[in-house]
């Protein structure tokens, strides 16, 4: 087993617990206790059948543990820069929820991704598949969705009573996906087979606590069917005081949401100028659309079959992180492993999980090719392994492992804000290609189409949420009239902007409409990133420093952080 005397000594200070790192500590383990669906993804032991409490009461649970531990924090003292930065964490963190709640926007809102009509099912993912234990658990787990369906359906109502429901859209969708789930050949019809496959022991258990979980989420289905989509409004936008707190979920940090849309504009313009003067360095005359399809036939940057594949994002990886670990980053010992593998699911896109504690396990990024796909394009994935490994997500989570003992729980592994994550492993794309590693115009394309796509989203969702002006020049692009934003033109606006095939696209619109202030908070907060970088060189800090100490913050809003670095 390695140990954390392998890894620079800049992420081993030895330091004692102090009042706040026990009340963050606490506040971790109650939260833990409150939600085993968020111990299983923890990795605790124990409660692998279980579920969270949907019901107004379980929430009522939530927000009562997240105020006694503000109050506690109010009569803390202070004993140094890790208590002063979990001490502004959790105020900004716990005291945004409770604004959140106390404002009637949380547990009745529905979306096509991150609402619990897919956290009830999608947990099951997470969960092991390898000894006898595990297949009993998946079972035991399948057994008790009814009664967390039932608490939810309870939540719902409640807020249903009040005039509190989601957008048709969302509730539309969201009935499609329980139709899904509950299909003769659906998930938990899969799920229950794997199983019986894997553990014949359990075939009449499974099959009982199959039927179980089908029968929750066809009263699921029902009930939105018949009780939420008549009173669902056809309006997709939240408006702008919504907005507002919902940007601030994800930042950490508020924004002005008309400077932000303005810059957005002239970002993504500033994208499509760069993409076409790249289309011309990789055919004189081509246009961005034509200089893509000569990249995609190519058959020097197609590779053939995942073993092709995933060693050819191993070898990226090695190169990325033996260049980066003298100059600008303290990366050693094993933090410097990083394994490329080929995901056991068939959904498609890359992702990374991070590396167990005590180091057992290492950092991976994971490709999941869906099926049938055995030719591969490098050159729209090159800076996405940058993103997804060194120096972007992989290097934050290695730190923030390497840092455990050193930060309390809470701060290590109880906090994770999107503007932070997800815009450091932007920042990390164009830190790459500031550093060379994207001079190929291929590969500069590729990273350029990404950033297209998450600079339209901040155009999109402020705009259309919002209810702001269409720039004129676009507004005749689309070929509609000028005004405000809507759904409709915000679509044709995506169409053009977002490089994915149909189903992706229309997957995605869904998404921003129902998940307010989610898809901009990447590209916002790698301008916020950059910001603190030139802030820092101007102050006469090194990047290497800049990085080092960053990171070492571990997860946290984008304000917290801006206070951090200029203490």
């Amino acid at each position: 087993m390695t140990t954390n005397s392998h890894i620079p000594e800049v992420y081993r200070a030895e330091r004692a617990q102090t009042q706040i790192d026990a009340i963050a500590n606490n506040h971790y383990e109650r939260m833990l206790e409150l939600s085993p669906e968020t111990a299983t993804i923890a990795g605790r032991k124990g409660r692998e059948t279980e579920y969270d409490d949907y019901s107004p009461a379980g929430i009522s649970l939530t927000i009562q543990a997240i105020k006694d531990t503000l109050d506690a924090l109010e009569n803390a003292t202070v004993q140094d820069e890790v208590d002063e930065v979990t001490l502004d964490a959790m105020r900004e963190r716990l005291g945004l929820s409770l604004e959140l709640h106390e404002a009637g926007l949380d547990a009745w809102e529905i979306n096509n991704l991150a609402s619990p009509v897919q956290g009830i099912r999608s947990i099951f993912d997470l969960m092991g598949r390898e000894t006898a234990e595990d297949w009993k658990n998946l079972s035991g787990r399948m057994g008790n969705v009814p009664d967390a369906i039932n608490g939810y359906i309870e939540t719902l109502e409640a807020y249903r009573a009040k005039g509190s429901v989601a957008a048709k859209r969302q509730v539309e969708t969201a009935i499609e996906q329980t139709s899904a789930y509950i299909a003769d050949d659906g998930f938990f019809a899969h799920l229950t087979e794997e199983i019986i496959k894997n553990a014949p022991e359990l075939e009449e258990e499974a099959r009982i606590n199959g039927k179980r979980a089908i029968i929750g989420y066809s009263e699921l289905n029902t009930y939105l069917s018949e009780a939420l989509l008549p009173q669902a409004h056809a309006e997709d936008a939240v408006g702008r005081e919504r907005y507002s707190l919902y940007s601030r979920q994800f930042l950490g940090s508020a924004v002005d949401l008309d400077e932000t849309y303005a810059w957005g504009v002239e970002e993504l313009d500033r994208i499509i100028a760069e993409q076409k003067k790249v289309a011309q360095e990789i055919k004189p005359g081509a246009t961005i659309e034509e200089a893509k399809e000569i990249l995609d036939n190519d058959p020097e940057r197609t590779l053939h079959g995942t073993d092709a594949l995933r060693k050819w994002m191993q070898s990226l990886s090695d190169a990325a992180l033996n260049f980066l670990a003298d100059d600008y980053f303290e990366i050693g010992g094993p933090m410097r492993e990083l394994e490329c593998m080929i995901a056991p699911t068939q959904e498609g896109g890359i992702y990374y999980t991070p590396p167990a504690a005590d180091w057992s396990r290492p950092g991976r990024m994971w490709w999941s090719v869906p099926p049938g796909e055995e030719t591969f394009g490098t050159w729209r994935e090159t800076s996405t392994v940058y993103h997804e490994g060194t120096p972007g997500h992989h290097l934050q989570e290695a730190v923030a492992t390497a840092m455990a003992d050193t930060m309390n729980q809470w701060r290590a592994n109880g906090v994770w804000v999107s503007g932070h994550g997800e815009g450091w492993a932007l920042y990390a794309e164009r830190l790459m290609e500031e550093l060379g590693y994207l001079s190929d115009p291929g590969d500069r394309m590729g990273m350029l189409d990404a950033q297209r796509l998450r600079a339209a989203r901040v155009v999109f969702d402020i705009g259309v949420h919002c209810g702001l002006e269409i720039p004129e020049r676009w507004a005749k692009e689309l070929g509609v009239e000028g005004g405000t934003w809507t759904a409709e033109t915000g679509k044709k606006f995506l169409d053009i902007n977002l490089d994915l095939t149909d189903g992706q696209r229309d997957f995605e619109y869904v998404r921003y409409l129902g998940w307010p202030g989610q898809a901009p908070s990447y590209k916002v907060g790698q301008r916020i990133w950059e910001q603190l970088r030139e802030d820092a060189r101007a102050a006469g800090v090194s990047d290497k420093d800049f990085h080092t100490r960053a990171l070492m913050l571990g997860s946290v809003g984008l304000d917290t952080l801006k206070r951090a670095l200029s203490a």
